[in-house]
Parts: structure tokens; sequence; C-alpha cells
């Protein structure tokens, strides 16, 4: 495609004619020459603000871009509402290919209740692969807003889902012809699966109702990174045994072939709470049919403490994720 903005028909074609989601809090959405989006709450919430863009994959960046964005508004507390897209093609891309963006976007948003609001479509040369920027924008009443920082001494840590899933899926859809020589067709198709598990919205709003602390979605760094991410930001020390942080099976393999280490590995679908009660927690997310386990304790001495067995050690700052081995 030529450089720069997508042409009107393209736009109306395949990324205005995509979008089906509509919210009544929207008062102006996306639209030809609209730059900008309005929004309207009710006067006892708040606004919630969340950005990331999505670099590490092409496959299934659509999906994978707004699941990303709404479980950091989940992780708030807050309601995801919409999102603000900005896509960016190099010049060897097709209609098609925005087309199967969309449609990836379009699927997530509707399974979330969450609205395009609006965005840039553009074909650049700065770029030699899709690249996908997301700002969300999500509601929480006021006073309701749950941080990072809100860990407290002597309070549960709780994972849900399984470590790595996001990387494993990766992994699994762009090396499949480098694990195939390796490993049954089966165990590759699984890992490709846990793309459906990605979305840690509906344990957050469990969560968020039982009253906890703080939360933290695992991403970039994995589980390790975000664990010294959540003991920073609340200035408190952590006890976490290794053995109790669940990872699937696949992961291990999959990890195994390519040398990566999964506790250092990007595993959006999980999801770290901290609270005064953990065992009640876990009993409302098995009832919801989410996986939870608690994995440590909140301490107060500063102290970020990783055990195995009789064996420990102490968790290091977050490192880049394992996942960018894989694209030098």
């Amino acid at each position: 495609m030529r450089l720069g903005k997508i042409p009107e028909s393209v736009l109306i074609r395949s990324v205005l004619g995509k979008i089906t989601v509509n919210r009544d809090e929207v008062l102006v959405g996306p639209n030809v020459g609209e730059d900008c989006a309005a929004l309207k709450l009710e006067n006892d919430e708040i606004f919630v603000i969340s950005t990331d863009p999505i670099t590490g994959t092409v496959s299934d960046i659509g999906e994978l871009a707004i699941h990303v964005t709404a479980n950091d508004l989940a992780a708030s507390g807050a309601e995801p509402v919409g999102v603000m897209l900005t896509m960016l093609l190099p010049p060897k891309s097709c209609e098609e290919q925005i087309k199967k963006i969309m449609d990836q976007v379009e699927s997530a948003c509707k399974g979330l209740h969450i609205q395009v609001l609006g965005g840039h479509t553009e074909v650049t040369a700065a770029v030699n692969q899709p690249l996908l920027s997301v700002t969300g924008v999500g509601k929480v009443k006021e006073g309701k807003m749950i941080l990072t920082s809100g860990a407290k001494p002597e309070q549960d840590i709780i994972l849900t889902k399984w470590i790595a899933l996001e990387g494993t899926s990766i992994i699994a859809k762009e090396q499949e012809e480098v694990l195939l020589p390796k490993y049954p067709k089966e165990l590759i198709e699984e890992g490709k699966r846990y793309s459906d598990y990605l979305s840690i919205v509906p344990e957050a709003k469990i969560a968020a109702n039982h009253g906890v602390t703080s939360m933290h979605d695992v991403t970039e760094g994995g589980i390790f990174g975000a664990l010294w991410e959540m003991a920073q930001s609340s200035s408190v020390g952590i006890e976490v045994d290794l053995r109790a942080i669940p990872i699937k099976q696949v992961t291990v393999e999959i990890c195994e072939a390519f040398g990566l280490n999964p506790y250092l590995l990007i595993s959006s679908g999980a999801l770290l709470i901290t609270t005064d009660r953990g065992v009640d927690l876990l009993k409302k997310l098995k009832e919801a049919g989410i996986q939870g386990t608690i994995i440590g304790k909140v301490t107060d001495r500063n102290e970020r403490v990783i055990r195995n067995g009789q064996e420990s050690r102490y968790l290091d700052r977050p490192q880049t994720d394992e996942l960018y081995k894989l694209t030098k």
C-alpha cells in the first residue's frame, strides 16, 4: 500500500465498517474526519486511562492489543469502556491484513463490551511489521480504584490461572515449524489455544467486589517481574513458594525448546492479587470457574524472597522479557 493515511474507501470498508459495539457513555465515536472522541460519565464515576503498544508479535495482534489494555483497566478495579486505536503498517501491507486485524479487534471488543472510540491507521516505512498502540478508557466509582501499590504485610498473594499463557501461545503460533520436529502437533495446538485465556477482566471484577487491596496483571517480565513491581510500588517484602506458582506442562516443554525461563515470560491472562482473605477469594473464583492459587505472603521486611523447598533466593529487578530472545 502507498505511504500515508490509508484511502478513505479502505478506512470506511475495512476499519470503520468492522466496528459494531456501541456504548451509552460515548457521545462522539469514530468517523471520517473526527479526530476526537467524547464520553460522559455519571457524577460519582471517574475516568481510568491506560496505554500499551503491541510490538512483540504479529499473530493475533488485534485481539491481544485489546486484551492487554482491558486487563490494565480491570486490574485497577475499573470497567473498560472504550479504546483509541493507532495502527501503523509497513508498505508491504494489504487491505486484507487490515481487515484481519480489525476482525480480531472487534471480536475482542464484543466479548468485553468495549467500543472502539477512534484512532488512526497509516502505512509507514518507519515499521517493518504491523504495530498497534491502544489507549484504553475505563470507569470506576469514586473511592473504588485499586492500585498496584496497595499490598500490605500479612496479606495472601494470589495468582489466577497459570503463568506464561501469552508467551506460550505466541511461541506456539510463530515458531511452529521449529517445534514440530521436537513435539507432537497436539502439544503445539494446545499451546496455541492458551490465547483463549488472556482476559483477566472476569477475575478482576470478582476480586474488586471481594475487597482486595492490590491487583497487578502479569505482563512483560513475567511473574517475577510482576512480583517485584508489586512489592516495589507497595514498599513491602514478599515470600513466594516457587512450587506453588501454577504453570502448564506445555509451557515448560516449549520454553525448554528455546532455553527460556517461563518465570520471566510475558504472561497476560494471569492476575496478581493481595488480600486479607485469600481462602475466601479462592472460593469465589472457583465458583466462577476460575483457578486461583495462594503463592505466598506479603511481609514487612522489604525482602523479595523466592523459596523452592529448602532453597531460597532473592528476587532480581525486572529483566528483559524472555520473548525478545526469539526476535534477535
